[in-house]
């Protein structure tokens, strides 16, 4: 890789002596060559004044739809897509066809590593085919390289499972990540349950199917022991369960989808399929006590939730329409709308340190001689997600040819980059 020097960027690193400073930083061959004040000769030069200059983002959970529907995401489209979105590593959710539930999975999903500047870390099934019945060989799929064990999408709802798998994944201080979610209660739900749902004449989604299985997860884990996390939160009581739980000690983290505050049910009376998302968007009054549980740090890790879609899974009546958005190149508009009030290197920590933190995995370091792994962000910098800037296979997105504010114009990794022509 040729040499790029990095001018006047804010560092946001905790773990760096430059955190905070702004300085010159230059990459040669991979590697952080110049970290200071002067500019040394390179190849390339980007002016950073007003950037953010981090650690290299970390998503804790993607859909990439590969194998098995390769027509709305790959592999390869998936980590280009990661990369243009700033994120250097991705942990993608087991939900494909057939399932990450056996080594050969695990070894497809990362045969592209070492070509990507996005590096894919595998979540493998709790259960086979996810469906929550039988659990699968974990200790097998751990040694095989997966970073966390989830059913991803699909919740896993026999009790008796959910404590087995706290107490198996104990035996080498694996993590169960779980998304609560009663299906019973939310059987043929598409928005959620309140006044918007009912004025549409839609079927609802309580936030009650999210708080018993998040009361009954905190439960099974004070019992079991071991280490829970609560992915795509979206209500104030499972916050409040959740903090509760933590001040008790037990070993459990959340996280909540980037876009989720951008948005309430009432936006959904626009019948924009792109907005059909689970858990769904909820009430003005929900995300006020979402917002605060960020602020405060009740939220441990913001996640891109990427989960594509072809034209034929959207382009239908709302109750047809598949859920999921698009959601990897616009992050950094989320965080660059969420800093309006809540400190950027909060937010940059739930997209850096914090996910990595869970999963048992190192933070890197902006310092001399230490691997460029790296993202640049500009919060002020205006740009729309459209045909020419989309590097996803699919397009479903709320923000879709809109103009929006925050983007990630540089990712540096595996002696990689990628850099937005501004």
């Amino acid at each position: 890789m040729k040499s790029i020097l990095i001018k006047s960027a804010r560092i946001v690193n905790k773990e760096s002596s430059h955190h905070g400073k702004e300085v010159n930083v230059q990459i040669k061959n991979g590697k952080i060559s110049y970290i200071g004040d002067d500019a040394p000769n390179s190849d390339e030069t980007i002016e950073a004044q007003g950037m953010i200059l981090s650690a290299g983002w970390f998503d804790l959970q993607a859909v990439f739809a590969d194998p098995g529907h390769e027509h709305k995401e790959d592999l390869l489209s998936g980590a280009a897509a990661a990369a243009a979105g700033g994120f250097t590593g991705v942990a993608l959710l087991p939900n494909n066809k057939p399932v990450t539930q056996g080594k050969n999975d695990v070894k497809y999903l990362k045969s592209n590593n070492q070509d990507t500047l996005t590096q894919v870390y595998p979540i493998a099934a709790v259960t086979l085919d996810c469906k929550g019945v039988e659990l699968t060989e974990m200790i097998d799929l751990h040694v095989a390289g997966a970073i966390a064990f989830s059913d991803g999408l699909r919740p896993i709802w026999h009790t008796d499972i959910l404590l087995k798998s706290l107490q198996y994944l104990q035996k080498f201080d694996g993590v169960l990540i779980n998304r609560p979610e009663d299906i019973h209660l939310n059987m043929f739900g598409v928005m959620n349950e309140g006044i918007s749902s009912t004025q549409l004449g839609m079927k609802g989604m309580p936030t009650l199917s999210e708080e018993l299985i998040v009361q009954r997860d905190l439960e099974l884990l004070a019992y079991a022991g071991g280490k829970l996390h609560l992915s795509n939160i979206s209500s104030a009581k499972s916050i409040n369960l959740i903090k509760e739980a933590k001040k008790k000690g037990l070993q459990v983290t959340c996280d909540m989808a980037a876009y989720q505050l951008d948005f309430d049910d009432e936006d959904l009376m626009s019948f924009d399929t792109n907005l059909k998302v689970n858990p769904p968007f909820r009430t003005a009054k929900e995300n006020k006590a979402l917002f605060k549980a960020l602020k405060e740090g009740v939220i441990d890790v913001l996640v891109s939730a990427h989960n594509p879609q072809d034209e034929d899974s959207k382009k239908l009546e709302f109750d047809l329409a598949d859920f999921g958005i698009n959601s990897l190149q616009t992050v950094a508009h989320n965080i660059a709308t969420l800093a309006k009030d809540i400190e950027l290197d909060t937010l940059i920590e739930k997209v850096t340190a914090a996910p990595r933190k869970i999963l048992g995995l190192s933070n890197p370091v902006i310092e001399e001689g230490e691997n460029a792994e790296l993202t640049l962000f500009s919060p002020d910098y205006e740009w729309k997600l459209a045909y020419n800037t989309n590097f996803s296979k699919s397009e479903n997105s709320p923000y879709w040819n809109k103009a929006i504010k925050g983007k990630a114009i540089a990712t540096f990794n595996n002696d990689k980059s990628y850099i937005h022509k501004q």
